[in-house]
């Protein structure tokens, strides 16, 4: 007997998701492009066929994800807003904090994004490039004794160093907000954790063979180091079950 599809559970979509997603596509495929305006919320009501209510509610939304942006009393429609990372970031703090995103997921994407723009880097960077991924290893190295707030700082610093290098804007982007949200998450308890120099110590010499790589011109070796020392520095905060997932990423 021929085997049944496994169906899915429907959930009921309110009215002004599916205006929100008409829109979403409208942006996605180029039809409404940054700059462009929205008709006016009335004529709005009058094309979606629904009440003034649920319009304002899907623009309340649109305006929240930073896709338009509305002026009070100004009597044309919503503005469509260029990209920026900041509708990303929020969606993906708003995925952790829900946990339908785990921090395990989260590494996982970080290593690989750090990797991939590392290996960019170390073919790509120019000296000034190069100097400032240096200076930001100095202040590493310095703020070790200062405590995890100047010391991650300064760890970021290097990370968008190196992004900035790659050459690749999806790369900063996504790259960025990713780390954003791992720190989120796990911050509080690095800042804390009683030994807190000596991971930040065993960071900075994860870093420094980054660095040593990048400016060698040697993608694979930056790439290696800096996936060894993600993994090393957060592997302890996801269960056994989930390590081994960050270790399928670890080169042998």
């Amino acid at each position: 007997m021929k085997q049944q599809p496994a169906f899915e559970p429907v959930r009921p979509v309110r009215l002004y998701e599916r205006i929100v997603d008409q829109v979403e596509t409208a942006i996605a495929s180029g039809e409404l492009v940054p700059g462009q305006r929205l008709p006016s919320e009335r004529e709005l009501v009058v094309q979606f066929g629904t009440s003034r209510a649920t319009v304002r509610e899907a623009l309340r939304v649109l305006e929240s994800n930073g896709l338009v942006r509305s002026r009070p009393g100004d009597p044309n429609g919503p503005e469509i807003l260029p990209f920026t990372s900041g509708g990303l970031r929020k969606q993906l703090h708003r995925l952790a904090r829900t946990e339908e995103l785990t921090l395990a997921q989260l590494l996982v994407s970080r290593m690989m994004l750090d990797a991939t723009a590392n290996r960019l880097a170390a073919v790509l960077r120019t000296d000034a490039e190069l100097a400032g991924m240096e200076a930001a290893i100095d202040r590493m190295r310095d703020s070790v004794d200062l405590g995890f707030e100047a010391f991650s700082e300064a760890d970021v610093a290097f990370h968008e160093a190196v992004a900035v290098a790659s050459g690749n804007t999806m790369i900063q982007v996504s790259n960025a907000v990713v780390r954003d949200t791992v720190l989120s998450l796990v911050a509080g308890k690095l800042a804390h954790a009683r030994n807190s120099k000596t991971l930040m110590r065993r960071s900075l010499e994860h870093h420094e063979q980054v660095l040593d790589a990048i400016r060698a011109g040697d993608g694979p070796a930056a790439a290696r180091a800096s996936t060894q020392s993600l993994y090393d520095y957060y592997a302890g905060y996801v269960s056994a079950a989930e390590r081994r997932t960050l270790q399928a990423l670890l080169d042998g």
